[in-house]
């Protein structure tokens, strides 16, 4: 601090709170999101407390906090602007003894559309932005999450006290990149068929929510089978979602079957936070999924090129190597996982009461 001029510390915080969030478009104070506040002789300092991870426009976030803190204390030596993640959500899995933010699916209508790959991604993206994540693959007929995380083997059993003192096993689910991951594909041989009729999967997806250690998280991806039925019919019955993601390709043949998986999550009453479009470029054209969410009225969520390093790393059993900083993906994977997050933070906004989805089966 220069000269003897006192910083008032609750002007600074008040300058701050003023700010209005260039995302969320409403004034830091009303969303809560400043943190500690400190103004000494060393300068001062502002916590940012970020209700979603990743926070699209970070930067012009930070320029517009630093501007107004230096309006109100021009002396000061410096002004330090942090960001703490802070995720919020409907915790809505608390009857299952979850500790989760939002649990968000990822589903499609059809097959080969890349729909593991893109939760996959997406739980890498939230990770790397300092999210805490988990990840349940769903698709028991057809577990890759195992491959693209370069997992293997049954996770381990330990028994833990409940809450009314009995001991309870509970899986602890297998960790890789700082993401916890549980599939079915970790249970069964590489060559293994899972025959299963709709109760079965049910008890399934039951245990891989209520019987494994996900300690506490701000977002649980599930990677849906490809379809609809049965899982979406029980993830509704069983948790509130934050919302669900559809993955499509561009061509109309794929985008009739999105259409089919939003209808779906409509009629179990699962919120579609939007579109994303995978495989963009010259094979499968481009823009199908942006135009097809208009008509749909649901956000578009993102284009994913079809590149070659998705594949690469894929197969290699090493999806975060695709934020790598020379990635060619890096850019649009991280614009998509900025949106989805947005997505939810503004559906809370929107509704910030938790509410279980009313199942109808007509």
């Amino acid at each position: 601090m220069t000269g003897n001029q006192a910083i008032d510390e609750q002007a600074v915080r008040n300058a701050a709170g003023a700010v209005v969030d260039p995302a969320l478009n409403q004034p830091l104070s009303k969303l809560e999101m400043v943190g500690q506040v400190t103004a000494g002789p060393e300068g001062v300092s502002v916590e940012i407390l970020l209700p979603m991870v990743p926070a699209p426009q970070q930067q012009e976030r930070e320029e517009r906090v630093r501007q107004a803190v230096t309006n109100v204390a021009p002396s000061a030596a410096k002004v330090e602007i942090t960001f703490t993640p802070r995720v919020r959500g409907r915790e809505t899995g608390g009857t299952l003894g979850l500790r989760v933010k939002n649990i968000l699916a990822v589903g499609s209508g059809k097959g080969g559309v890349g729909k593991s790959t893109i939760a996959a991604a997406l739980a890498c993206g939230m990770q790397r932005a300092g999210a805490r994540v988990g990840l349940i693959d769903a698709d028991v007929y057809g577990p890759s999450i195992p491959h693209l995380f370069h997992v293997s083997g049954q996770p381990e059993v330990i028994e833990q006290p409940g809450p009314d003192g009995t001991v309870i096993p509970r899986m602890q689910p297998h960790v890789s990149a700082g993401i916890k991951v549980i599939s079915m594909g970790l249970f069964i041989k590489p060559e293994q068929a899972v025959v299963w009729r709709g109760p079965m999967l049910h008890k399934a997806l039951t245990q891989f929510f209520k019987d494994t250690d996900w300690g506490e998280l701000d977002y649980l991806i599930v990677d849906m089978p490809p379809g609809t039925g049965d899982v979406a019919l029980t993830l509704s019955q069983l948790v509130g979602l934050a919302g669900a993601v559809v993955v499509c390709t561009p061509q109309e043949v794929a985008l009739l079957d999105a259409v089919k998986a939003i209808s779906m999550f409509r009629q179990v009453k699962i919120p579609v936070l939007g579109m994303v479009e995978n495989m963009s470029g010259e094979i499968f054209g481009r823009g199908g999924a942006q135009q097809k969410a208009g008509e749909m009225k649901v956000p578009f969520l993102g284009e994913i090129p079809i590149d070659a390093a998705i594949r690469i790393q894929g197969d290699a059993g090493a999806i975060p190597e695709l934020y790598a900083e020379n990635s060619p993906v890096r850019q649009p994977l991280m614009n998509m996982c900025e949106t989805v997050a947005l997505e939810i933070a503004q559906s809370l906004m929107a509704d910030g009461t938790p509410q279980l989805p009313t199942l109808e089966i007509l």
